[in-house]
């Protein structure tokens, strides 16, 4: 299991409260994998926001870990949550953005997210000065490592195609972070007790992708390339 870190009181942390509406709830009501992306992804474009810098950079994703805190209860529909995001860390060209979900001041999920800064030709850059004048007492007290996994395909894998659509391409011109963890959703239903998705490479609009799946594990694979992998555990 890896580290996340407690909440500080050191430095610039963001709140907002969101409700579980029916798009982001299962049959059974409770929230889906992808609408756990959908909110964390949300919070952390208003904390962005809210801090008024400009910069043609754009952050993405490059891989999310959510754990579902011993004891405490899963979202579910019309729950009204609050997340609470901050920087838990950083490296040469890459950040850690921590994320709580909380009901009832009560936290029930914590994530961790690796996010890079890419420039408007498409290129990861350093993390810029402006970064650390907002973050910097959170984010200057722990360096994270930007190294990540790319496992192959095992070879009992089940395989099927997974069809993209015209709604999950976002601004960038790729399919949406959590547009792809609604290939997470068809593997394994809420609730979990971990789980882990890194994006290896950007799935476009014309791409014939390949959804395989075994005990705990997925990936989402395009010309025999993994362009996504996860790991979870019940």
């Amino acid at each position: 299991m890896p580290e996340f870190v407690p909440l500080t009181d050191q430095g610039r942390r963001y709140s907002e409260d969101y409700l579980i509406r029916l798009g982001d709830a299962d049959e059974n009501g409770l929230l889906r994998m992808d609408g756990v992306a959908r909110l964390l992804q949300d919070v952390a474009t208003d904390d962005w926001t809210d801090t008024g810098i400009t910069t043609e950079d754009t952050w993405v994703v490059r891989r999310t870990q959510l754990r579902l805190v011993d004891g405490a209860t899963w979202p579910r529909y019309l729950d009204r949550v609050t997340l609470t995001t901050w920087c838990g860390g950083w490296g040469a060209a890459w950040a850690e953005r921590r994320t709580n979900v909380d009901i009832g001041g009560v936290t029930s999920l914590e994530a961790a997210g690796l996010w890079v800064p890419i420039s408007p030709k498409g290129n990861p850059v350093r993390v810029r000065e402006d970064f650390f004048d907002v973050y910097g007492r959170s984010a200057r007290a722990r360096k994270v490592s930007g190294r990540v996994e790319n496992p192959p395909v095992s070879d009992d894998a089940d395989l099927r195609p997974w069809l993209l659509r015209a709604a999950d391409l976002d601004i960038v011109g790729h399919v949406n972070n959590a547009a792809l963890w609604q290939a997470l959703s068809e593997v394994v239903h809420s609730p979990v007790r971990f789980v882990s998705v890194t994006h290896h490479q950007s799935i476009e609009r014309d791409d014939d992708v390949v959804l395989a799946s075994a005990a705990g594990k997925m990936w989402l694979v395009v010309g025999g390339v993994v362009k996504v992998s996860a790991t979870y555990e019940r």
